[in-house]
């Protein structure tokens, strides 16, 4: 377990964990020095490609994407996600993951699901692969509208065991994605890991979204996302005016020449 993992541990007693995702260098750059985790997450489906799902998001397009944020990252931890269908087996996932952390030079993988993976995530830790859990909706498995988990009694105990099971299993952190908030309460309060929560409530011990999202560059009107920015409208008013320049001849000055 590397200092920066153990970092993020400790940090569940003191105070919340900040993470966004990156799929650039230059979005890195900005978000580096504010947050403790940087994920590059298989969202960048959706948020860059606009594909239906995430599993349409390939191992190459993973590793190319966070070759380019890992530019960026001088002091977060890197967390990568696995795509789907990646690790399927524990000699699938092993190789897998050691070609992420190969090439991206990242701190961890991320993992979707509980029971169905354990023995993948335990012989990923067991060969020295970081692991962070991830429970909840799973884009990775969602067939239809995602609908947020917690509210029946046995769905409950079935995730509250399997965040416990993951956590003896050695995983370092689990994001509970749209889990009810009394539950989501729960788990973080069992658990001696952080819990990173998105559309999870306050109540877990840090919490994550899209940077695309908050920032405003895309319309996204996910229930889960506040956007603290409005790039949108800025880009359109910088494109605006460069066009308004360039039509009256004012741009490019001779400043701008060679």
């Amino acid at each position: 377990m590397n200092s920066k993992i153990k970092k993020i541990i400790k940090l569940k007693k003191n105070r919340k964990i900040i993470c966004l995702t990156s799929y650039s260098k230059n979005i890195s750059e900005i978000i580096d020095p504010v947050v403790d985790i940087v994920l590059v997450g298989d969202s960048l489906g959706s948020v860059l490609y606009d594909y239906k799902s995430t599993r349409s998001v390939t191992l190459k397009a993973m590793i190319e994407h966070s070759k380019s944020a890992r530019y960026g990252i001088k002091k977060s931890l890197m967390v990568v996600d696995m795509p789907y269908n990646t690790y399927r087996n524990k000699i699938e996932a092993l190789k897998n993951a050691k070609k992420i952390i190969k090439e991206t030079k990242c701190d961890a993988v991320k993992l979707e699901g509980g029971l169905k993976i354990l023995e993948i995530v335990e012989h990923l830790i067991k060969n020295k692969i970081s692991v962070m859990g991830h429970l909840g909706i799973l884009p990775q498995s969602v067939k239809g509208k995602f609908k947020y988990k917690g509210k029946k009694i046995g769905e409950r105990k079935r995730i509250l065991n399997e965040a416990i099971l993951l956590q003896k299993k050695g995983v370092f952190s689990i994001v509970l994605e749209c889990i009810e908030t009394s539950l989501a309460k729960e788990i973080s309060k069992n658990l001696e890991i952080p819990t990173i929560g998105i559309g999870s409530s306050k109540f877990c011990d840090g919490q994550v979204l899209v940077t695309d999202d908050l920032i405003g560059l895309n319309q996204t009107k996910i229930r889960f996302v506040k956007k603290f920015g409005n790039v949108n409208k800025d880009i359109k008013k910088s494109v605006l005016k460069f066009k308004k320049e360039v039509l009256s001849k004012k741009f490019p000055l001779k400043k701008y020449s060679y």
